[in-house]
């Protein structure tokens, strides 16, 4: 049983096959799937890396547990201790060489329409081969010259492209909310219980926005402060409830009769989430109170002990890269791409109620591999390419940017670490602030886009 899955393993690492789980009581999976999960792996094993190297509790747990830690790092030429490969710079040079290594695959993928060629096979194939040059690529950086002109010019390219990776972000949240509401509609017409669902989910995520908004009031505003907190969250509620009333109005129903109050209870979920992380983020305030100094508008549990800012931030880190990961992903899709408009999508598809709709359909029409020791796989791109291969890798390029400049607190670095992922910065606070009305004007343009360009949305 073990011989015929390591052999399987070690073609998918050297050579052109899928890879797939050892273990035949896997459910099937496709080959593009398959492919995706590895680049999404690598990017999550770096990402993980550059957390690490960002947070000064590891740093002195290595420094206590490692034997002859001081000696190790004088051989790596890293610096006393090991400095050189801790802290924001040493996060920059590691995602540099990452986003080189997904931008040295967009433009070798460019113009790839089938699954057939060279470069189609390296794509989905030679896993090891391809971790070694990922590897190389960070390792790489730690030895360019004139470091700090790099770190300066590299701070802006990353901002840059962070801020559109956060914009493909949001319209990915917005077109996950019509499907959402578009595929369960679908199943309504087959079993009422898909109604049932709807209302349910509906009722769910509206009530998780109202609790959030009333959390927020308790906890963020002060009668004598946090006069920001008071206005934008009065705002950002008040936008959440127009964009409700706008979705079921009668001008909107008549273009779009699928539209209903599923997609602006994700919007609104999401927003309030996107406030309280600014809040959350925002510097703290001071107010007196009967003569003492008080911190007011925190996060109740910050005040406690420090095992509790360690549960905080380490929910915020795991939400953060759920983002992140799910955006590589989806935003990749046949469908997606033609949601961005980076690829036409010509051919209507015919929806399914399913409850896991996120990454296609799974109706079993390919080409299978049938293994007696692994998990069978379904190659699914024999005649052409499910997804845009240079696409995916721009938008993983993208997003290494993002993460550099999300773990190191963009723009306010000095004397940052991770187990600060949660605290004060006004960069932060504004970019999240503003992400808020970004996603709701996205939202709102899909409602009135119908209108103003009626023939682009005719079926």
């Amino acid at each position: 049983m073990c011989t015929p899955c390591c052999i399987s393993q070690l073609a998918c690492c050297c050579g052109t096959a899928a890879c797939s789980c050892c273990c035949n009581c896997c459910p099937k999976i496709k080959q593009s799937t398959g492919t995706r999960f590895m680049y999404a792996f690598y990017f999550l094993l770096v990402t993980t890396i550059c957390v690490i190297m960002m947070s000064p509790t590891v740093e002195q747990g290595m420094r206590d547990n490692i034997p002859f830690y001081s000696e190790l790092c004088e051989r790596l030429n890293a610096g006393e201790n090991c400095k050189t490969l801790v802290g924001y710079s040493a996060v920059y040079k590691v995602c540099f060489g990452m986003a080189c290594f997904f931008l040295f695959f967009f433009l070798f993928t460019l113009r790839i329409n089938n699954s057939t060629g060279c470069r189609a096979a390296i794509h989905n194939g030679f896993w090891l081969l391809k971790f070694v040059v990922l590897v190389a690529c960070c390792a790489g950086g730690f030895f360019l010259p004139e470091e700090n002109t790099f770190l300066e010019v590299w701070r802006y390219i990353g901002a840059s492209g962070g801020f559109i990776f956060l914009l493909i972000q949001l319209m990915m949240l917005v077109e996950f909310a019509h499907r959402w509401n578009t595929n369960w509609s679908s199943g309504v017409k087959y079993n009422r219980m898909w109604y049932a669902a709807l209302a349910f989910v509906t009722l769910l995520l509206f009530t998780v926005a109202v609790g959030a908004v009333v959390f927020m009031g308790v906890y963020y505003t002060h009668p004598e402060a946090c006069l920001l907190n008071k206005i934008f969250l009065g705002t950002n509620a008040s936008l959440c409830l127009i964009v409700s009333l706008l979705a079921i109005s009668p001008c909107i129903q008549k273009l779009q009769p699928t539209s209903g109050l599923l997609q602006p209870g994700v919007i609104s979920v999401y927003v309030m989430y996107l406030t309280f992380s600014a809040f959350s983020s925002k510097p703290k305030e001071i107010v007196q109170i009967d003569g003492v100094n008080t911190t007011v508008c925190v996060f109740p549990i910050k005040s406690g002990l420090e095992n509790d800012k360690t549960i905080v931030t380490a929910i915020g880190a795991t939400i953060l890269f759920g983002c992140v990961i799910y955006s590589c992903l989806t935003s990749t899709t046949r469908r997606s791409s033609a949601a961005l408009r980076v690829c036409r999508n010509s051919e209507p598809e015919t929806e399914r109620a399913r409850c896991c709709f996120c990454f296609g359909d799974d109706r079993d029409d390919y080409d299978e591999e049938t293994t007696g020791s692994g998990q069978n796989v379904l190659y699914d791109e024999r005649e052409a390419t499910i997804y845009n291969y240079a696409y995916f890798h721009f938008v993983f390029f993208l997003g290494s940017l993002y993460v550099m400049m999300t773990v190191t607190n963009w723009f306010h670095y000095d004397g940052h670490k991770i187990e600060k992922l949660l605290e004060g910065s006004w960069s932060v606070f504004w970019i999240k602030m503003v992400s808020c009305w970004i996603c709701l004007i996205l939202y709102m343009w899909t409602l009135f886009a119908p209108m103003v360009c009626p023939k682009r949305f005719e079926a």
